[in-house]
């Protein structure tokens, strides 16, 4: 028997997507990714890009409370081999102390818990390939191989951020290195101090002209003599008295230590290799996106950035019936944890609705 609802990806839009599909009892089945070192290289491991976040201060619904009762809260909600992933947070050295908001790592637990209770199914592994073709559609996992038939099909696999490569900036992921101002940047870390941010498109002026709000300077580095950006972005970045070009440089190295996190950077110039080092507690990479459509082999249509286009306004009807997209893989614009929810409840109602209209619940 075919599988009623097929959701592949576990970001917010993927479990939002599965908590409504499975209080429709559609009986969901979610591939929420393979955990395999190529992922986490490429950001793709399960659980989004959230799970990569600390705290989540735009999130509605987790004001700050104390970190003990956190700690217990995920003890009574998960079970142990769940509160494992968490507990580094609770105990021992890196154990956060005082009022706090959720961390990216629980909000995302407590929402694949949420669709577990009520009844979604979930295999922990990559789709590698479809064929929407063919209905009902075929869906043939990475690590089985073990072919799978759906009704309809949610795709929510969402957008990794592109990052240099570099083995220090690996190393101080989430302790300083960041690809998300609107996230991460009204953290205390980075409140009143110097920040470095990596680009020279919108994004990056966007990014850098956010921080502003927090930071005593933030430094907009960029490879070139001249910014990429629109011309009323870039006026914007020049008329703003906190943002200081660096002109001509790359980002060689990200500086600081274990306990403190990221406390400067080296740069290199592109014109006479000449290195120079910047303070900060931070770096935030504004680079671009890269949605995870690979898989697709075309099936969709996809935009000019290559996400998937939704083909109808207000829906998130794709170029094949049947088969729905939700969050990050679908929006370059929002691109944030709850705007993906939101998207992600969509998919699932639309993906009811359709089976309804041709009589197949």
């Amino acid at each position: 028997m075919p599988e009623k609802v097929v959701i592949i990806g576990s970001g917010p839009a993927g479990w939002t997507a599965a908590i409504y599909a499975a209080r429709a009892n559609l009986k969901p089945l979610v591939f929420e990714g393979a955990i395999l070192e190529e992922n986490r290289i490429k950001g793709t491991l399960p659980l989004g890009q959230l799970n990569l976040t600390t705290e989540v201060e735009n999130f509605p619904g987790w004001p700050y409370v104390d970190a003990g009762v956190m700690a217990q809260f995920s003890r009574s909600a998960l079970p142990d081999e769940r509160y494992m992933n968490l507990q580094g947070f609770y105990e021992g050295k890196q154990a956060h102390q005082g009022k706090r908001s959720a961390l990216g790592p629980e909000q995302m637990e407590y929402m694949r818990q949420q669709a577990v209770n009520f009844g979604t199914r979930i295999i922990t592994d990559d789709i590698a390939k479809v064929d929407f073709r063919r209905y009902p559609f075929v869906l043939t996992p990475r690590e089985t191989g073990r072919t799978v038939e759906a009704m309809t099909v949610i795709v929510a696999t969402g957008a990794r951020a592109n990052y240099l490569g570099l083995p220090s900036e690996e190393r101080f992921k989430n302790n300083g290195v960041s690809a998300c101002a609107v996230c991460d940047g009204a953290l205390p870390r980075f409140r009143n101090q110097p920040l470095v941010v990596v680009g020279g498109g919108d994004s990056a002026v966007e990014e850098g002209t956010y921080l502003t709000k927090f930071a005593s300077k933030v430094y907009l580095v960029h490879r070139r003599d001249k910014l990429r950006a629109s011309q009323i972005m870039q006026q914007r970045a020049f008329d703003n008295p906190k943002i200081e070009p660096k002109w001509n440089r790359v980002l060689d190295e990200v500086l600081g230590t274990e306990r403190d996190g990221v406390t400067g950077v080296r740069l290199r110039s592109t014109v006479d290799h000449r290195e120079e080092k910047l303070d900060c507690t931070g770096l935030f990479l504004a680079i671009g996106h890269t949605p995870n459509t690979d898989f697709l082999a075309g099936q969709l249509q996809l935009d000019d950035k290559g996400y998937i286009r939704w083909t109808t306004p207000q829906r998130t009807y794709t170029s094949v019936e049947g088969v729905f997209a939700a969050g990050d893989v679908a929006d370059n614009y929002y691109r944030q944890a709850v705007t993906a929810a939101g998207s992600g409840c969509m998919a699932a109602l639309d993906a009811e609705r359709w089976l309804a209209e041709r009589g197949w619940l």
